[in-house]
């Protein structure tokens, strides 16, 4: 087709055939996939070792390749570990983690409220800077303190001298992440509720606390991960047997001369299992709660 021109007029481009399209190659990536094929074995070959390992006797345990399935798997460490006081130890835990857990963040929810919604006033940001000021403090720094408060207070060798320490350092991330997911918060509901006639308790209960549900499961788990795998407070908080908890409870496996693996693996396993019912349970929410509230 031919394209005249006249004097004055302006030259356009020929239109492309609406027919082609541009094509667009993806690469494959080889190095991306590469890494997370090799951080998945990472991940994945000590605990596949761990739970095949808790099915062996300790005598086939040096005989056998430690990445090869037992031949005959046995329930015997398992039943050992149920018969050595796992129950009273799997109590403790229980009793030490909700303890400490269920008051510190009901604590930090109802202080990152007081922090968001209490107006900016000067006590209010003095406490959040205090509570900021928490986060650079390490357990092991103050385990000397710590000791000598629990002696002057009389609680050595008691589970509330676990638990009162792991509420004190549960809190600060905890009141850090929920200040900011309230924060996310729209006023808009706030303010709708206020003219409503609701009360701050109800404001509080009815309407943040819903809405910040993915933070308070996300500080839940990581709390109780924390205080429930936590082995510096029972081994210098504590002395009776009767009050170890499960990660203190492992020595009980540990002779002069020799260390029943098996046996130690199993009851790695036992310990696990809580942990991990609460993760799949609450694991969309932790998800959500991990993407959100720090968008502004």
């Amino acid at each position: 087709m031919a394209i005249t021109l006249t004097k004055g007029s302006k030259q356009t481009a020929a239109p492309q055939p609406s027919g082609r399209r541009a094509r667009t190659t993806r690469r494959p990536n080889w190095l991306g996939g590469t890494v997370g094929w090799i951080w998945l074995a990472i991940v994945v070959v000590p605990v596949y070792w761990i739970v095949i390992t808790s099915f062996k006797s300790q005598g086939n345990y040096y005989a056998e390749n430690p990445l090869v399935p037992p031949a005959e798997p046995t329930l015997a460490n398992y039943l050992l570990v149920i018969e050595s006081d796992f129950p009273q130890y799997f109590l403790n835990s229980v009793i030490a983690t909700l303890g400490a857990v269920v008051p510190a963040v009901l604590f930090s929810f109802m202080a990152g409220y007081a922090i968001v919604r209490g107006g900016g006033g000067r006590f209010l940001r003095w406490t959040n800077s205090l509570f900021l000021m928490g986060l650079a403090i390490p357990l092991q720094a103050t385990v000397i303190p710590i000791y000598l408060i629990i002696i002057r207070l009389h609680l050595y060798d008691t589970l509330l001298a676990l638990i009162l320490p792991s509420i004190a350092f549960a809190i600060p991330l905890s009141v850090l992440v929920l200040s900011n997911f309230i924060r996310d918060v729209p006023k808009e509901l706030f303010d709708s509720m206020r003219m409503d006639g609701a009360s701050e308790h109800t404001t509080l209960w009815r309407l943040a606390f819903p809405l910040t549900r993915p933070a308070v499961v996300t500080v839940t788990i990581y709390n109780a991960l924390s205080i429930w795998n936590g082995f510096l407070l029972p081994l210098i908080l504590t002395q009776s047997p009767d009050k170890r908890t499960l990660p203190l409870a492992l020595w009980t496996f540990q002779g002069q001369y020799s260390i029943n693996v098996p046996a130690v693996l199993a009851s790695v396993v036992l310990t696990t299992l809580p942990i991990l019912i609460l993760y799949v349970v609450g694991r969309r929410q932790l998800l959500s709660g991990l993407t959100a509230g720090f968008s502004k």
